[in-house]
C-alpha cells in the first residue's frame, strides 16, 4: 500500500482571490486617501494664513503698522512655504485699505488640486477669499 502525503501550499485560485480582494480594497481606499491628503494640505494653508493674520495683529500693536516681511511674523525663509511645502506664502499691503494687508497661500504642486483651489487669501479685516474652480475652499470638506 502506498500512502500519499498531503501537499501543503496555496493554490492558484486562492492566490487569485487574494489579489482580487486586495485590488478591490485598493480601489476603494486610494481615492479616500487622496481626498484626505488634499484636505490636509488645504487645512495646512488655512492654518498658515490664520497664523499670519494673528501675527500681523500682534506686529501692528507693537509697531503701529503692518509688515510685508514674513520673517518678522515668525516664518522662516525665503522662500516662505507652508509646513509641507505645498503652498507658497506671501503677504502684501492691501491696495483697497490704507492700513491693511493681504496674506495669500498659493498651491504649488502640479496636480488635479491645483485648478480647484489655486490660492487662498485673508486680509486684515478677516475677509477670506480663494481662486480656482471651487468657490468654497475655506469651508469645503473634500
Amino acid at each position: 500500500m502506498h500512502i500519499r502525503k498531503a501537499i501543503k501550499g496555496v493554490t492558484l485560485m486562492e492566490l487569485l482571490i487574494v489579489v482580487v480582494i486586495v485590488g478591490i480594497l485598493t480601489a476603494i481606499a486610494f481615492p479616500n486617501y487622496r481626498d484626505f491628503v488634499t484636505r490636509a494640505k488645504r487645512a495646512e494653508a488655512k492654518a498658515a494664513l490664520l497664523k499670519i493674520a494673528t501675527n500681523q495683529e500682534k506686529f501692528y500693536l507693537q509697531n503701529q503698522a503692518f509688515t510685508s516681511n514674513l520673517s518678522q511674523l515668525g516664518f522662516s525663509g525665503p522662500p516662505y512655504k507652508s509646513e509641507t511645502g505645498a503652498y507658497d506664502l506671501s503677504v502684501a499691503p492691501n491696495p483697497t485699505l490704507a492700513q491693511g494687508f493681504i496674506a495669500t497661500a498659493t498651491y504649488n504642486v502640479a496636480d488635479a488640486e491645483q485648478s480647484k483651489c489655486t490660492s487662498l487669501s485673508i486680509d486684515g479685516t478677516g475677509s477670506k477669499t480663494n481662486t480656482g474652480s471651487y468657490t468654497d475652499c475655506w469651508t469645503r470638506r473634500n
